[in-house]
């Protein structure tokens, strides 16, 4: 079934395929192209939108410039898979091609109700007198490939500028509700929520969360990309703000994402909330979405990248595209904290295991065979210290160190803008696990089964593939390692 809904969005569509055609080869010689990880096929991705399973298939959209390696007008590029680890790209959702939405096809969310898939999303306006204007907009599919518009379903309500976007879509009960990510008129960064019984009319119900209310305080300037679900008998609403100072070992990159975890109440419309906390302490992590899965489990995938910061300088622009995705994680709430664990299913990747059941470090730096590579996992467990720091060098480009004494996990990398490094850092009173996920441009390294986690882009010189141990004193441990295997050509 082929929907059109415009001869603009057809002529859009006809532009995709040539520029994905074209660039096709200059693409695919980058050595910086990742194996296992989402990227776009050409130009640039950032947010995942309308993550969801449906129909036996999981199906990630994603922000899409296929134009250019920069941000511009965004369509919704879309990969499926059975099995989160082998995926396959399909022709774009949505191209910016009607009034409502013609500078771009902003981020949104996805759901099933009967049979069909409903895609909500915001449509970027940039009027004669070039101000923005901001619409919630709806498009339906009967096979989850082919989608018809249907046009704006939520104005943007009074009190608020027209940075209002992302809505994020699920039901309760009987009745449907809708988290957007806004900016007051006082220009304080909000949540705000609706209510409809058909998807089509929406009421609005009033600000959920933000800067200066539940006894917050001052929290920047916009919330973007919010999504709340309930998880483990609470509620958590993840969240993007943006124009959050550092504050020690917090908020180091240009801007968070993060949650808060608290009780939603459906009946007075209030949502009572701890603490803002990272999702993720590594230098590239945002726009977060989760779905929940036909096994109910609650699975998030991030962006590896961070809007704004330092674009310019990612070696891939000269093949033509730039960032990626996180893997797949699935979410537990364990003592008011979300963990992340990689999915089983990413298992699927391995092979060529090897083991080391017992190594020590004493005060110097080690290689052990076969522990390298472009691709690969690697589990460290049991792990005793009688030392001051144990480090992992990656690729002779990126460190990981773990300090006992002072409680504090590091990620050093090589800056990309600069001749320098640059370090991210949290507290972490003990640390009994690591698990690593390395690709060809990319680290993402699991503390205590993901207690904490950080993801990072990892540039460097293509062929030293060398991972390195080393300790101030004795560490012990147990390792296994794993080659990964190419899904992307």
């Amino acid at each position: 079934m082929i929907i059109v809904n415009s001869e603009r969005e057809k002529e859009l569509f006809i532009q995709v395929y040539d520029q994905i055609n074209k660039y096709k080869h200059i693409v695919g010689k980058d050595p910086f192209r990742l194996h296992y990880h989402i990227m776009p096929p050409v130009g640039l991705l950032n947010d995942p939108n309308g993550f969801i399973h449906f129909q036996g298939l999981y199906h990630l959209f994603y922000q899409w410039n296929p134009f250019d390696t920069k941000h511009g007008s965004k369509f919704w590029g879309h990969y499926t898979s059975a099995d989160l680890v082998h995926w396959e790209h399909q022709p774009p959702a949505l191209a910016p091609s009607e009034w409502y939405e013609k500078n771009g096809c902003y981020s949104g969310s996805a759901i099933e109700h009967e049979g069909k898939m409903f895609l909500f999303y915001t449509g970027n306006v940039k009027n004669r007198e070039g101000r923005r204007e901001s619409y919630q907009c709806l498009a339906v599919s009967q096979d989850g490939i082919h989608f018809k518009k249907k046009g704006p379903i939520i104005r943007l309500p009074q009190g608020y500028t027209a940075h209002f976007r992302d809505p994020k879509v699920w039901k309760k009960g009987e009745t449907w509700y809708v988290v957007i990510g806004a900016q007051s008129e006082k220009k304080e960064g909000r949540v705000v929520l609706y209510s409809s019984n058909d998807l089509y009319t929406w009421k609005y119900l009033g600000a959920l969360a933000g800067g200066n209310m539940n006894g917050l305080g001052e929290f920047g300037y916009m919330w973007e990309c919010p999504d709340l679900f309930e998880l483990d008998g609470q509620d958590v609403l993840i969240v993007s703000p943006q124009g959050l100072q550092p504050k020690g070992y917090l908020y180091n990159n240009l801007y968070q994402a993060g949650y808060f975890v608290g009780k939603m109440d459906y009946k007075n419309i209030h949502f009572e909330h701890g603490e803002f906390i990272e999702l993720d302490r590594g230098f590239d992590f945002y726009a977060p979405q989760t779905t929940l899965d036909e096994k109910g489990r609650r699975l998030l995938i991030g962006w590896m990248g961070v809007p704004e910061e330092n674009e310019p300088y990612h070696p891939t622009i000269h093949h033509r595209w730039i960032h990626c995705m996180t893997i797949p994680r699935q979410l537990k709430l364990k003592d008011g904290r979300l963990y992340q664990k990689p999915v089983d299913e990413l298992q699927k990747l391995r092979e060529k295991e090897v083991t080391y059941p017992h190594v020590q470090i004493a005060g110097r730096s080690i290689k052990l065979e076969q522990v390298n590579g472009k691709s690969v996992e690697i589990i460290l467990d049991s792990m005793h210290f009688d030392t001051e720091s144990l480090e992992i060098s990656f690729k002779g480009n990126a460190r990981f160190i773990y300090d006992p004494v002072n409680k504090r996990a590091t990620l050093e990398r090589k800056s990309l803008k600069e001749d320098k490094i640059e370090s991210r850092h949290c507290e972490l009173p003990s640390l009994h696990k690591l698990h690593i996920f390395l690709d060809s441009s990319s680290a993402e390294i699991f503390l205590n089964d993901g207690e904490e986690v950080f993801s990072s882009r990892i540039f460097g010189n293509v062929v030293d593939e060398s991972i390195v141990f080393s300790s101030k004193g004795k560490v012990t441990f147990r390792l296994k390692k794993w080659a990964l295997r190419k899904i992307f050509q």
